[in-house]
């Protein structure tokens, strides 16, 4: 699987914005789908994820109620609405696939075997 993550840019606090991850592959309703986020000397964090055949979603709590996960199998893409950003949502955002991640496992980056390029978001204050 090849992700291929776009959307990302400038906005003012308070502001949005929709991240894209395109996938290849005829396979991308069977992955879970993930995004995380790094910002330089921390370590990177799980932001949210949905899983396969659009089932259930998980956010961190820094951003629940302000982010939604979504993913479109037709189109085999996954999106991450975002409103309502922060100056602290600052960071470079990847989508991240894995077929068989169980439930314990879903925040954590080591567990993904696919990763998209990432997407830089600054949120000006």
């Amino acid at each position: 699987v090849q992700l291929q993550a776009s959307g990302g840019g400038l906005v003012q606090a308070g502001g949005s914005l929709r991240l894209s991850c395109a996938a290849s592959g005829r396979t991308f309703s069977s992955y879970t789908m993930g995004w995380f986020r790094h910002v330089p000397g921390k370590e990177r964090e799980f932001v949210a994820c949905i899983r396969s055949n659009g089932g259930s979603t998980y956010y961190t709590d820094s951003v629940k109620g302000r982010f939604t996960i979504s993913r479109d199998n037709a189109k085999n893409t996954v999106y991450l609405q975002m409103n309502s950003l922060k100056p602290e949502d600052t960071a470079v955002y990847f989508c991240a696939a894995d077929r068989g991640i169980i439930l314990s496992s879903i925040t954590k980056a080591d567990e993904y075997d696919y990763w998209g390029q990432g997407t830089l978001v600054t949120v000006s204050s």
